[in-house]
């Protein structure tokens, strides 16, 4: 077998030098899994991370509009790189997209995606992660940023066009931004995908008071919204101009190409537009369309998400009026919502470890005083799998846990030490 390096040797000889000295080689990145991500992402924390961050950020990274390829006559792959040499977020990230719409008729989703964040000062790849799901996060938490500036305060009832795998992120996303909603009615073209998402939003969805319900007829529906949010492949207008009620918030999801349409030149007209971002105007088939064939101009597009959180554009003006929301995804949002978990981990690990015997785990108490050396215990859960296990088995007794996991505990903080530091300075 081979000898272990000892950490020790790679320490500073000065000693009253506590900072780390960092590598200039890492051994592999961080693997982030789909069970990670939910864990460590909420609707309501990215929401308020998009909107404390979404502006400040926007100004230094590089995010080209997104490249979209045709492997089929219905799929798509996608390319969406950010990136930024900022002291603050030295990152490059990049996702790659398969859009396969018929997916369904095969019980599997018709989105997948990977994500993969580098380091942009050397290049080396930092992590990797589900793509799909920090997709679904993301994209649900713009649109409940969107609705938390635009929506009336008083709004108490969601309409949800759609039952796919966006649809209940979509919820939870309002719902966390607009505490007022009591009501969620959701429509599929499939009505028993549409009772089965209502019964488990019902029974598991955690938001008491809030009655959910399916219902076939559309245009129905769609006049009872204050708020109707749009999550479907559809290439015909589902949401007619008509039939929303004043006041009501429109939050267009689907689309991302020419020949897709979720709703009707009459919404756009009747309602303000804003976008998330400038891609919206070229690449979102209802405002394209739209300008095609006159129903409005660029000019009418009232703003975009960073304009609004900034408040160099007005959100709604009245109570009656209809505002509408497009959004087609950016790599800002994608690069800002890999970063989310990150400090959460750093806590949550701490807070855990505490409760066991730090020197039998093969710590120093000189050991603990440094972040850096603490931050071990977050990968040893590594690549933050192992952290999970522990949240599951808190059942069981400390004791029976620190037994358990001592000899992995001191092995993998000896093996993976430099690497760990390594990776710790570059994803705060």
């Amino acid at each position: 077998m081979a000898s272990t390096p000892n950490p020790r040797k790679n320490e500073n000889p000065n000693k009253n030098d506590t900072s780390p000295s960092y590598p200039t080689t890492i051994t592999s990145p961080i693997f982030i899994s789909t069970e990670s991500l939910h864990s460590l992402l909420s609707h309501q924390t990215l929401i308020h991370h998009l909107q404390s961050s979404l502006a400040t950020v926007s100004s230094t990274l590089q995010t080209p509009i997104r490249q979209s390829y045709a492997v089929s006559s219905s799929s798509s792959l996608l390319l969406m790189p950010s990136w930024s040499f900022s002291p603050s977020l030295p990152y490059i990230g990049v996702k790659l997209v398969t859009y396969f719409p018929h997916n369904s008729s095969l019980n599997l989703p018709g989105v997948h995606a990977s994500y993969v964040l580098f380091s942009s000062t050397t290049g080396q790849t930092l992590a990797s992660m589900d793509g799909t799901v920090l997709t679904l996060y993301r994209t649900s938490c713009v649109s409940g940023l969107a609705s938390k500036i635009l929506a009336r305060n008083d709004s108490e009832t969601l309409v949800m066009i759609g039952a796919g795998n966006l649809a209940p992120h979509l919820i939870k996303a309002h719902l966390s931004a607009r505490p007022s909603l009591r009501r969620v009615i959701i429509w599929n073209r499939t009505m028993e995908k549409a009772r089965k998402l209502a019964e488990e939003m019902q029974e598991n969805g955690g938001f008491d008071g809030v009655s959910f319900e399916s219902n076939g007829c559309l245009e129905e529906i769609v006049g009872l919204g204050d708020i109707v949010s749009c999550a479907t492949n559809s290439e015909t207008a589902l949401v007619k101009g008509e039939s929303l009620k004043a006041g009501a918030h429109l939050d267009l999801v689907g689309s991302f190409k020419h020949c897709m349409r979720e709703c009707d030149d009459e919404a756009l007209r009747r309602g303000r537009v804003f976008v998330d971002n400038e891609a919206a105007l070229e690449e979102a088939g209802e405002l394209v369309g739209a300008f095609e064939r006159g129903a409005i101009e660029k000019g009418d597009i009232a703003g975009n998400l960073v304009e609004l959180i900034k408040g160099e554009k007005v959100g709604r003006s009245n109570s009656d009026e209809i505002t509408v929301f497009k959004s087609v995804g950016s790599a800002v949002v994608d690069i800002l919502a890999s970063q989310l978990g990150r400090p959460r981990i750093v806590v949550e690990t701490f807070n855990l470890i505490s409760r066991f015997s730090i020197l039998d785990c093969g710590l120093t108490f000189e050991d603990t005083t440094n972040l850096y050396n603490i931050s071990f215990l977050l990968v040893l859960s590594t690549v933050m799998e192992r952290k999970f296990s522990f949240l599951k088995e808190r059942k069981r007794s400390p004791s029976d846990l620190q037994t358990r996991y001592h000899r992995s505990f001191k092995s993998t903080l000896i093996l993976d030490w430099r690497r760990v530091l390594y990776v710790e300075r570059n994803l705060v």
